[in-house]
């Protein structure tokens, strides 16, 4: 194996050799399981995602979603009429995905990717969504998650995602993004504050930035006040 850095890629791919925690985990094998008993594997959608749609914060176009496991999120919305492609690396979450949206009878374009190696054309979205992907990006693919977003958003258009709060039950490590390579660990995922996120998503135009609102089942929304819910807004020029 090579070992020399010689470009910006070398450098960011001998620091995901550093995180070995990412590569052990496996979502396929963590999605296998329908019946787990996992919050977010119902099939119900985000309740700040909702929320958004319904007071007409975002209306319909064409989305991007990042991460979208068995696909819950991008089945609300092109169920309320949103064009949707939705990415994600675990056959297994894709698989139940497809299955959920034919259930559904909506139309979704799953795709199995890597989400820093998508092809995507230039102010081409109207969203971007995220849910539970980000705090499981490491602070050195930041700024490519950052141009991502930026690359793939009209002027205008919007980004929202959800993320683990710092020590929140769920996960939410408390550590300093230097403290992730001293350890060689994102500890499970990285947890952020208000403050964090307003500071890495600068160039953006913050909309709001809260807690989750928790949500029962009952309510056919998944809500938990130990996630952070963000949406901002790309510049129009």
């Amino acid at each position: 194996m090579k070992e020399s850095i010689y470009s910006y890629d070398d450098l960011l791919e001998m620091l995901d050799q550093l995180l070995s925690e990412e590569r052990q985990f496996n979502w396929d094998v963590f999605y296998s399981d329908r019946d787990r008993g996992v919050p977010f594997f119902k099939n119900y959608p985000d309740e700040n995602l909702a929320e958004y749609v319904e007071t007409r914060k975002l209306t319909t176009g064409k989305v991007l979603e990042l991460g979208c496991g068995p696909g819950r999120n991008a089945i609300y919305l092109a169920g309320k009429g949103f064009s949707v492609d939705a990415v994600d690396q675990s056959e297994e979450g894709l698989n139940w995905g497809k299955e959920r949206a034919l259930d559904e009878n909506v139309k979704v374009n799953f795709l199995k990717q890597n989400i820093f190696e998508l092809d995507i054309e230039e102010g081409s979205y109207d969203l971007v969504y995220d849910s539970g992907c980000f705090h499981h990006i490491p602070p050195h693919r930041r700024m490519d998650y950052i141009d991502l977003v930026t690359r793939a958003l009209k002027p205008g258009g919007h980004f929202a995602l959800t993320c683990f709060v710092v020590g929140g039950k769920l996960g939410g490590s408390d550590i300093s993004d230097w403290e992730v390579y001293r350890g060689r660990s994102m500890k499970g995922g990285l947890g952020f504050t208000f403050e964090k996120l307003t500071r890495i998503f600068r160039d953006f135009e913050v909309v709001e930035i809260r807690e989750m609102n928790d949500r029962s089942p009952e309510e056919g929304l998944f809500g938990t006040s130990e996630l952070l819910a963000g949406l901002f807004k790309k510049a129009v020029s």
